[in-house]
This record gives C-alpha cells, structure tokens and sequence, in this order.
C-alpha cells in the first residue's frame, strides 16, 4: 500500500500576494483532506519572492487549525538555521494544539543564499554539527528527566515523528544511523535517488520511533484533461526552474505555450534533468508512470509539489492525481 501526500511550497505567482498565496494553501491544504491524502507538508525557504512558507511553523499552524484529518508538517525545517530548542518548542507547541498530526522533516542545507544565511544569524560551522543538532532536538522533545537542566516547553514529551530529508547521500546516511524515516526530494534533485535509497536500506538501524526503514520520495506531478493542458500548466514549472538555474528566482510565472524560444538547448537538457522526476499528464497516462516509479523505488510514500498559477487547475490536478492514485493506493 502506497500514501500519497502533498508538499506545498506556498507559490506567489505573478501578479499575486504573499497573503494570497498563504490563503491558497490552505483552501489545498482543505481539498486534499477531502481527497484522502495523508500529509501536507512545507518548506522552509528565505529570501525568494517566490514562496511563502518562510515562517514555516507558522504556516504548519494555520493550516493544521483549518484541517482536521490530514497530517500536517516540514517538509522541512532547515535545522542549520535554528537552536534545537527553538525548534523543539514551535513543533511541541503545534503538537499540543494539534496532537497526533504534526511531523517535523529536518534539512541540513540552508535554504539560502550566503548572504541570506548571515541575515538569519546562521552560523557557518553549524552544518558540521546538524548529527549533535538532531540528537539534542530529539532528546528535547523526549519525556523529561529527572534533573534535566533545559527544557522545551511545551515539547518535553510530545516525541512529534522526525523525518530525515535528502538530496544527496549525507541525508540517507544520517538517517539510517538514527533509524528516522527517510524523503528524498526527487522533484529535483533525481540523479541521486537510487543510490540514495540503497545506501538507506542497506545501512538502516532501528530505533525507538522506526524498526524498519520507510521512503517517502518527493515528486512533481500536473495531471489535466488533456495531456496538451497537463503539458502547458507545466510549463510554469520549467520557467522557475530555469530561472533558479540563470541566478534569477522569482514569482511563478505563468504558463506559455512552447518554451523553445525561452531557453537554449543546453538549459532544456539541465532543466528536464532536474526534473526527470515529473509526471505530467492526465489520469491515464500518469497512473501506469507511477505504477513503474513505485516498482522501481519501493518507496512507501510519494509526496507530491505541484506549482501552478492557476489555482482552480491546481486543485484539479491533485483531483485527477487522486484518481490515479486509486490503484496504487
């Protein structure tokens, strides 16, 4: 049995406002409850005109009040950029308000810039401690005990589920030696996937939270009525990517319909490299995609970011990927 969840990263389009964007999320956040997914998670990210979700806790606040099945988490929380106190405290706190719904999924990469790093206080060499980090966090959000000089409160006791985040294999490392769940983003870092998973696997070591290794893999998906619309909403996603990768992030653009004339051929080969991961389609033709995407990695979970403009399509797409999911389900 396969979940599927959601990882929303909170789009501003063009043209649209942050507080729009944070009231799309949760009108999603609502509609894929009713469409029996099991997560909503989101990201931390700084500086990027483009998302919304930097006061992540927050978001993951306001929208666990406005829901009131689905798991709601980080996907995730950059622990390099906080104290695991802090961190302990803002997860015990939405636990406590929303008790057996929050996850907490934990990064090592910044996400941000140098100089957005500085602006956040961040100190250089925390990347070198991020192990000790998730150890101190996950003793926090422990039962106290006796004579336990700091605490988080509220926290102590919670145990909110922490997942391990990756992109590469330093992530699937930390995670099988701490035997914590494991998501690989694969929306768009896919090279590294299967090695990934492997290394994960072959090295996993159970623990108190988990005695078996579990994958979540994190996908892009845009399913439609047709495969020519599924193609041209998608097209909003390969404009962002490319222009991430020219240096030049902004709001979500809207769709167009060819790109021929807006990248060379070289950044088309790199942009659907780093998308490989993409299912984009209608219910037909995305369905047998996923069937072979799960056979191969096994994954136990797919979390999916689906980045529109239009948010009435949005909220089709994840319609029709729920139609596909049924089989798979």
């Amino acid at each position: 049995m396969t979940d599927f969840s959601v990882l929303d990263l909170c789009p501003v389009p063009e043209g649209a406002t942050p507080a729009e964007a944070l009231r799309r999320s949760v009108e999603l956040a609502r509609h894929v409850e009713a469409l029996g997914f099991s997560r909503f998670w989101l990201a931390e990210h700084h500086n990027m005109v483009g998302i919304a979700s930097a006061a992540t806790a927050l978001v993951i606040g306001l929208v666990a009040g406005a829901t009131s099945r689905i798991r709601v988490g980080a996907g995730g929380i950059m622990l390099t950029n906080h104290a695991p106190l802090v961190v302990a405290e803002q997860f015990g706190t939405l636990e406590s308000l929303y008790p057996g719904r929050i996850d907490l999924g934990l990064g090592r990469a910044p996400g941000a810039t140098d100089r957005t790093a500085q602006a956040l206080r961040r100190r250089p060499e925390a990347v070198n401690t991020f192990p000790q980090d998730v150890l101190e966090l996950q003793a926090l959000l422990a039962p106290a005990q006796p004579g336990q000089p700091v605490q988080a409160v509220p926290g102590a006791g919670t145990e909110v589920p922490l997942w391990m985040l990756g992109s590469s294999l330093y992530g699937a490392e930390v995670a099988a030696a701490f035997g914590l769940p494991y998501a690989f983003a694969a929306q768009f870092a896919p090279a590294a996937l299967m090695p990934a998973l492997a290394l994960y696997r072959e090295k996993f070591q159970p623990s108190r939270q988990l005695d078996r290794p579990r994958v979540m893999v994190g996908i892009n998906v845009v399913a439609a009525d047709s495969e020519a619309q599924a193609r041209r909403l998608f097209t909003s996603v390969e404009q962002a990517f490319l222009n991430m990768k020219r240096g030049r992030p902004g709001r979500l653009p809207p769709p167009v319909d060819a790109m021929d004339a807006l990248w060379t051929e070289a950044e088309k080969r790199d942009v659907s490299a780093t998308l490989a991961c993409s299912f984009v389609g209608t219910p037909a033709t995305i369905g047998p995609q996923l069937e072979r995407f799960l056979a191969e990695t096994r994954a136990d979970e797919l979390i999916v970011a689906t980045s529109l403009t239009d948010h009435a399509a949005r909220l089709r797409s994840y319609e029709l990927l729920a139609e596909a999911a049924k089989p798979l389900a």
